[in-house]
């Protein structure tokens, strides 16, 4: 097997290690109940409901200042 005759530099190497590391954003998805947007297979996190039944309960921010 051939060794390379030189010394690539940091950035040449991590140049080519960053190019297959992308950020992409979230797949949202629309929560039927409350019609916010939320991660696909997730309970939705401001109605607390999950394929159309309700799995946690949420408190709304009147309820938490009493």
């Amino acid at each position: 097997m051939p060794n390379p005759k030189r010394k690539h530099s940091k950035a040449r190497r991590d140049k080519r290690r960053g190019a297959n590391s992308k950020i992409y954003g979230a797949n949202l998805s629309v929560c039927p109940q409350c019609k916010s947007m939320r991660l696909p297979h997730r309970v939705c996190p401001f109605c607390g409901y999950y394929n159309g039944k309700p799995v946690m309960v949420i408190e709304t921010k009147e309820e938490k200042k009493k």
